[in-house]
């Protein structure tokens, strides 16, 4: 039998230089981005939402959107990264997540006083959360309706509404 040769491609980063870890051609970026390589469109939505494009930005963007919808935690984005070998720090995950919430590309969910998931469809939507499996996931459109919100204060004006239902497993 022949001798099979097997060999990762990474898809190169010409601003860069160097190839950006775990890309892979043909996945998913922001939303509003369509067309030709996904890590230059990546790159020109970070420009268009005012963030640079830097390498850890780009690498991080890559393993957020590469995937579909979803929501992660910073600490699941920094496993990811570890194990894609992309070099970032804790920190810097969540100041990127921080950074692409500010500019629209990701929804922030507290769920708990402790857990905060990044959820990459910024759309309007309210979530299930399975607890004690700490499982986030999307209830479908016409799972629910908000019909009354309170008066809010003078000045103010209300941003969204995130209904998370808490489930559990039956005994």
């Amino acid at each position: 039998m022949a001798n099979l040769q097997v060999r990762a491609i990474a898809v190169e980063d010409p601003e860069l230089d160097a190839p950006v870890p775990g890309a892979v051609v043909g996945s998913r970026v922001p939303q509003g981005v369509t067309k030709g390589c996904p890590v230059h469109q990546l790159r020109e939505e970070l420009r268009r939402v005012g963030l640079r494009p830097t390498r850890q930005r780009v690498s991080l963007g890559w393993l957020l959107f590469a995937k579909g919808d979803r929501h992660v935690t910073a600490e699941m984005l920094y496993e990811e990264a570890t194990r894609a070998r992309v070099p970032v720090s804790l920190a810097t995950v969540y100041n990127t997540l921080h950074q692409f919430t500010e500019a629209g590309l990701l929804r922030e969910l507290a769920v708990d006083g402790s857990k905060t998931y990044f959820d990459t469809n910024v759309s309007d939507h309210h979530h299930f959360f399975v607890e004690g499996e700490e499982d986030l996931f999307d209830i479908p459109n016409s799972g629910i309706a908000v019909e009354t919100l309170p008066d809010v204060p003078d000045g103010m004006e209300i941003a969204r509404v995130d209904v998370i239902v808490r489930l559990r497993r039956k005994s």
